[in-house]
């Protein structure tokens, strides 16, 4: 199966970009993190840096994801809808925690970037016809 050489449909640039500005919100968050393992009085050293790496591996996978799909790697698209769909319960323990302000908005992108990647003329893109 040859996959269309053809310009790179708008839904699949807007799924790309938005997994990059999470991947960039990500990574902010773990450098606040590692700030914060590095000026904590005391701590949870193993939790910590357990958190931290965890922060960091998400924002460079999400940022790896995002160039796959760029570049019509097919076999990125499950992982990265597997990393929006997470964004729901994630979203609605924060709405149940009363950051509805937060959790509500991070839903609607794990549902918006889910739906961006499984669009037909995304999914023509991947070569999943």
């Amino acid at each position: 199966m040859t996959i269309d050489s053809a310009r790179i449909p708008s839904t699949l640039r807007w799924g790309v970009r938005l997994l990059w500005a999470e991947a960039v919100a990500v990574g902010l968050i773990a450098v606040w993190l590692v700030w914060a393992d590095l000026t904590a009085d005391t701590t949870d050293l193993a939790s910590a840096l357990l958190v931290t790496a965890f922060a960091i591996g998400a924002a460079v996978a999400l940022w790896a994801l995002g160039r796959a799909l760029l570049r019509r790697r097919a076999g990125a698209r499950a992982p990265a809808i597997v990393l929006q769909l997470m964004l729901l319960p994630i979203g609605w323990f924060m709405i149940q925690g009363g950051m509805g302000w937060l959790g509500i908005p991070l839903m609607a992108l794990g549902l918006g970037v889910g739906w961006l990647l499984v669009s037909p003329p995304t999914t023509k893109a991947l070569g999943f016809e």
